[in-house]
């Protein structure tokens, strides 16, 4: 019994410190571009957009195709950089265990 006390413990504070993980990701931010820099994407650790830069020589009224190809292009790097920046993060405090629903 007093093993499982202690592990329910242990439990316990790893909840407690990837709670306070997830609250510092919301301020961390990784940036990502697409068409040389023409177009950029800021995400937070929460997988948000918190920034799109557009460069005015990228616009293009008779291609708006191509623009939102980069908007989509540097959004989903900036999606995949906060979450490879947060399963870093979360590899770092459980110690690489592998932990399903966690990374």
């Amino acid at each position: 019994m007093k093993n499982m006390g202690k592990m329910m413990k242990q439990a316990q504070q790893l909840q407690e410190k990837m709670n306070k993980l997830q609250e510092e990701m919301a301020d961390k931010t990784v940036e990502a571009t697409a068409g040389g820099g023409m177009v950029k994407a800021v995400a937070n650790g929460r997988q948000q957009i918190v920034s799109i830069s557009i460069e005015k020589e990228v616009v293009d009224p008779a291609d708006v195709e191509m623009l939102q190809d980069l908007i989509v292009a540097a959004i989903n790097e900036a999606l995949s950089k906060s979450q490879e920046m947060v399963s870093e993060e979360m590899n770092k405090l459980t110690g690489g265990m592998n932990i399903p629903g966690l990374t």
